[in-house]
């Protein structure tokens, strides 16, 4: 692929001026390392030549290139260069460890202060993406909802990390047909989702500004009365008594399937109704297979501990079916992780949706991209032991 890059979903809705646009050709070298910065001074000063970089990770990626390659077609454009990208795999594309991703090729003056920005553009996106596709394909008939942008270190990453979700949900939706993420709780990037606004109803505070679920529930609705409502059920401690209360108040909108209640229970405690003789009882009721293998301690907690368990989402389920709310949806959030989203996948877990920001990498040493140079005025030379990231014949 020569020059060219991945398209947006919406091309109109991001702006050049965002947080993944910076920075500019003028503030690079007070972000770039400085050996970089040397390096270019030296090109300068003996000759410039023609490189060609090989960009690469050292473990298996989604590609998630957009916001890199977006950011080095622009800097090419304010310093009226030429970069020729050479993408290998195409957003959405699973990277095995150590295959370039792209090929990077140009004015090595120009390209050489850009190696420090364009990996931070890359690396974090690859992963999270790996993360977000695991987890929709492991829960396919689950809807995602991104809650990331809490958990992140500035606009630039809130960003990053919401492309990253929808590129790994548009994979999982072609390679499983998930139903991936469908939206996010922030504004400025609901368009990688293919949505014109956020999605959310109520946080903890309401409901503690309220004084009960219910009455945040109904304030709620005089507000956004012609707005689906999502309702916490955690706040007090009364999650199966708090949910039925507001089906039962809401009863229009739980028969037309517009109610969703969402548990965030904390692990500090159980939901409401079990503890861990009944959480196993809850889980032999409906996947008695599930508790009778091996299972790490992690694994375990997910299916029957205390918070947001697999026994808890049943059990909230079963609450609901016995009043006949069979259309009041379940959101579940807290934690859900790759790990835990294969553990309720093994549950069978009754989840409508899942909130969620813990597609973000968690161990940040996997993020780290890195780029080396292969080519020198069409020569081939890198230094030795990275010989594999030289273009196959």
């Amino acid at each position: 692929m020569d020059n060219a890059s991945p398209k947006p979903r919406n091309d109109n809705a991001r702006s050049e001026a965002g947080p993944v646009a910076g920075p500019a050709s003028a503030a690079i070298a007070d972000w770039s390392d400085q050996y970089f910065l040397k390096t270019k001074a030296t090109v300068e000063k003996f000759g410039d030549c023609r490189v060609t970089y090989a960009v690469f990770m050292r473990r298996p990626v989604v590609s998630a290139p957009r916001l890199a390659i977006d950011w080095l077609h622009g800097i090419a454009a304010e310093r009226g260069a030429e970069f020729k990208i050479d993408l290998q795999y195409d957003e959405g594309r699973w990277v095995g460890a150590g295959e370039p991703i792209m090929y990077v090729s140009g004015s090595f003056v120009h390209l050489a202060d850009l190696e420090t920005l364009l990996l931070m553009k890359l690396g974090p996106a690859c992963v999270a993406a790996f993360n977000a596709f695991t987890m929709c394909a492991d829960l396919p008939k689950v809807a995602f909802l991104a809650m990331d942008a809490r958990h992140c270190a500035g606009l630039e990453m809130a960003e990053m990390m919401a492309y990253a979700a929808s590129v790994g949900s548009d994979r999982a939706r072609r390679k499983v047909g998930a139903t991936g993420f469908v939206g996010n709780a922030t504004q400025a990037t609901a368009h990688y989702f293919g949505q014109e606004r956020a999605l959310g109803t109520m946080p903890h505070a309401l409901i503690g500004y309220a004084g009960s679920t219910l009455r945040a529930a109904e304030m709620f609705n005089e507000t956004f009365p012609d707005e689906p409502m999502t309702v916490l059920v955690d706040y007090f401690g009364r999650e199966v008594t708090d949910a039925l209360t507001v089906a039962r108040r809401f009863a229009a909108m739980a028969s037309q399937g517009k109610l969703s209640v969402r548990i965030d229970t904390p692990g500090s405690r159980f939901i409401e109704g079990l503890d861990p003789p009944a959480s196993y009882a809850v889980l032999d009721r409906h996947v008695p297979n599930v508790i009778r293998g091996y299972r790490s301690e992690a694994e375990l907690r997910s299916l029957v501990g205390a918070g947001v368990s697999a026994a808890a989402i049943w059990h909230l389920r079963d609450a609901l079916d016995r009043e006949g709310f069979h259309k009041v949806k379940i959101v579940a959030s807290s934690g859900f992780d790759p790990a835990k989203c294969k553990v309720m996948a093994e549950a069978k877990a009754p989840i409508d949706v899942v909130g969620t920001g813990s597609f973000l990498p968690q161990r940040w040493t996997e993020t780290y991209a890195t780029a080396d140079i292969i080519e020198y005025n069409g020569v081939k030379r890198v230094k030795v032991g990275r010989e594999f990231l030289f273009r196959k014949e």
